[in-house]
């Protein structure tokens, strides 16, 4: 590792967090993690604030080397930043704008992950103005919005008198939700780094439902790491995990979420290409079960941006 930080010493880093979007607080929660873990581990990071209007000048004001992508939500992960990284020949962390976009379209990576073989719930999308009163909708059932990742927007609903409200909820953050069938099991995700799984994390959220207070208000959210599941499950989730990360063309890393039925089937709900990044953070969790520390794991994740350069 020593000598991999004397070599990372010679370029000048920019961690990119802020932007614009429904997660923006989260995102500079991440960044400063980031930004500090990387100054724990020997270099010296510049913390850059950008939105879409503001990258130019501050990227060239920066005259960085290369990008670690801390930016979750739109701009950050629907391909944006990316795309504008490579115009200025700037390596950066993660996914390319291809499977960035595909990963935080909730209804276009569903259509790979079938593609791929992979099951997923049950769903229907529905369109702003469309007769809710017509729907063929299970219970319960989970609402979201299409484009929206941090659970934001999210609701479990168990009846149709709660189905008006969650929807209209989900409009809130655009055109399209999707409603797919709540799978009764355990919450599990699976983090990769390097082309790999690292350890089952399983979710025990306090009442039931892993949504944006389970996440990041509620003190009763239970992260249990390795998972406590028989070492079948363990494999076909790490397995799956891998199949949905390569389904969307993913790169270097993500966190894949996932349901494990009472039946002992995996579905996949939705890949994370740039997951918290906390120490709290699920992936930084896996991590840690996996030996690696949260420098070590920001160090790896950042000089993924160099190697996916070598074999693009």
């Amino acid at each position: 590792m020593d000598e991999l930080i004397e070599v990372l010493r010679k370029f000048k880093i920019g961690v990119l967090a802020g932007g614009e979007s429904s997660e923006r607080e989260i995102s500079l929660k991440s960044g400063k993690a980031v930004f500090e873990a990387l100054r724990k581990a020997g270099l010296d990071p510049s913390f850059l604030d950008v939105n879409e209007k503001n990258f130019p000048s501050v990227i060239e004001g920066a005259g960085i080397d290369v990008a670690f992508i801390a930016l979750h939500g739109r701009f950050g992960e629907d391909g944006t930043v990316q795309r504008m990284l490579e115009k200025w020949n700037i390596p950066y962390t993660g996914s390319g704008p291809h499977s960035s976009a595909l990963a935080l379209d909730k209804l276009a990576s569903k259509e790979q992950f079938i593609a791929h073989g992979l099951d997923v719930p049950e769903y229907i999308v529905v369109y702003r103005g469309e007769d809710i009163s017509e729907l063929d909708v299970w219970f319960p059932c989970v609402v979201k919005p299409r484009f929206e990742g941090s659970s934001i927007g999210l609701s479990v609903v168990f009846s149709e008198t709660e189905l008006h409200q969650a929807i209209d909820n989900a409009f809130m953050f655009g055109e399209e939700v999707i409603v797919e069938r709540f799978v009764p099991g355990k919450e599990i995700t699976v983090g990769i780094l390097g082309e790999k799984a690292l350890p089952v994390v399983e979710i025990v959220a306090h009442k039931g439902v892993y949504d944006f207070d389970a996440k990041y208000r509620s003190s009763a959210t239970e992260y249990i790491v390795p998972a406590k599941l028989d070492e079948r499950d363990c494999q076909f989730a790490q397995e799956t995990a891998l199949g949905a990360h390569k389904a969307l063309g993913c790169k270097g890393f993500s966190r894949v979420d996932m349901r494990l039925s009472d039946n002992h089937e995996i579905f996949v709900l939705e890949v994370n290409t740039i997951p918290g990044l906390t120490e709290r953070s699920l992936l930084p969790m896996a991590a840690k079960a996996a030996g690696l520390d949260f420098p070590e794991l920001c160090v790896k994740m950042l000089l993924g941006a160099f190697e996916k350069r070598k074999t693009a």
